[in-house]
């Protein structure tokens, strides 16, 4: 069992305060994750500030990661959030399923990328050559690579705090990979 609370407003910095408040208003709740992450005075706005940045990847791409990753990482609370962020840029069902995995037989572009972030995650960033030549292969750049790894970071950093704090999951839950390819 967690010994960590999900604070609440009151119970966090006045900076934290004004971020939850934008974050209300922005998706109408301040998920469980980002206020685990105010537990810090700096954490939650540097994470924001970091998830947020500009990238050469697009929506889609950026939740391919997401989801491959979190899928390695075994991080129900991301899988379930990047579930449903997944559906809200046009992904199906089997289509996560695929991207948890780390492939994308729909995409040829997008199963480089996945590919890439299982094989990136699950070698602590010792990707094999061959995978990183399928996806430069498959048209993607120098500047690209450099970015997928660094959403790579984002999202361990993300899927590291919920595994260590195991706060409740505040997004439809998913099934175990195992059992939804059943």
């Amino acid at each position: 069992m967690s010994t960590f609370n999900v604070p609440t407003r009151e119970e966090v910095s006045a900076n934290n305060q004004a971020i939850f408040d934008n974050l209300n208003k922005a998706l109408g709740f301040v998920p469980n994750l980002f206020a685990t992450y105010a537990h810090s005075d700096t954490a939650l706005e540097n994470y924001l500030n970091f998830s947020n940045a500009k990238t050469s990847l697009s929506n889609k791409e950026k939740e391919a990661v997401n989801l491959a990753v979190s899928q390695v990482n075994g991080c129900d609370y991301c899988l379930s959030a990047h579930t449903a962020i997944g559906k809200m840029n046009g992904f199906t069902d089997e289509q996560i399923l695929e991207l948890r995995a780390g492939n994308a037989s729909f995409d040829t572009k997008l199963d480089a990328l996945a590919t890439l972030a299982k094989n990136i995650t699950e070698n602590r960033g010792n990707a094999d050559q061959n995978v990183i030549d399928g996806f430069f292969a498959a048209g993607y750049t120098k500047g690209n690579l450099i970015d997928t790894i660094v959403l790579v970071g984002d999202k361990t950093i993300s899927n590291y705090i919920n595994n260590t704090t195991q706060i409740p999951v505040d997004f439809p839950a998913v099934q175990p990979l195992e059992t939804a390819l059943v």
